[in-house]
């Protein structure tokens, strides 16, 4: 198993979004993640999704679904400025930290958008992904409603992922990566049949 890498050239943006979630944080109590383990959990962790990237063409329109404080949306736009990243949440606390952090860093790509995914007007995305949000079921019924036809999923999941039972008519291809000292994790590819 690899280990994924951030471009360098993120390197001092990343910083600067880590210090702002600091100091977010400090009032806001947007995680309870210590700030040792957020680097590698948050950041490299999103990077894992970096090479699907590669055959988006400029314009394309990444759904982020249950950003939190943007991861992986905020990696993914800084990596891809010719793209449109949305970072979606039902969370206002958490999708005003993503604000200030476009109108900081900037991000002019990334767009974020409250609400419920049952409930938003469909978000046509070329790609799809999540961290931690829900089942593969919950996921693609929201995928289904948000994603253009054909259009693949990214879930980032535990190695365990396995156990969760993928919905008829989608496949689903595991590719599995390490964090240096979080452990096992897989990038689940799901795409319709």
């Amino acid at each position: 198993m690899t280990c994924p890498h951030l471009p360098p050239h993120l390197d001092a943006p990343l910083a600067r979004y880590l210090d702002l979630l600091d100091r977010w944080n400090q009032t806001h109590a947007l995680t309870a993640l210590p700030r040792a383990a957020r680097a590698e959990e948050l950041l490299l962790d999103a990077a894992a999704l970096l090479p699907w990237l590669e055959s988006l063409t400029a314009g394309s329109r990444v759904a982020d679904f249950g950003t939190g404080m943007g991861i992986p949306a905020v990696v993914i736009a800084l990596a891809r400025p010719e793209l449109q990243v949305l970072a979606v949440d039902a969370s206002a606390k958490k999708l005003a930290f993503v604000r200030q952090a476009c109108l900081e860093l900037p991000i002019p790509n990334l767009l974020p958008v409250q609400g419920r995914l049952e409930a938003l007007t469909p978000l046509v995305a070329d790609l799809g992904v999540a961290k931690a949000l829900g089942s593969f079921e919950q996921l693609l019924g929201w995928w289904q409603r948000h994603g253009r036809p054909g259009s693949r999923f990214l879930a980032l999941k535990g190695p365990d992922w396995q156990r969760e039972p993928v919905p008829t008519g989608w496949t689903a291809t595991p590719h599995p990566y390490v964090l240096p000292t979080r452990g096992s994790r897989t990038v689940v590819e799901l795409a319709q049949k």
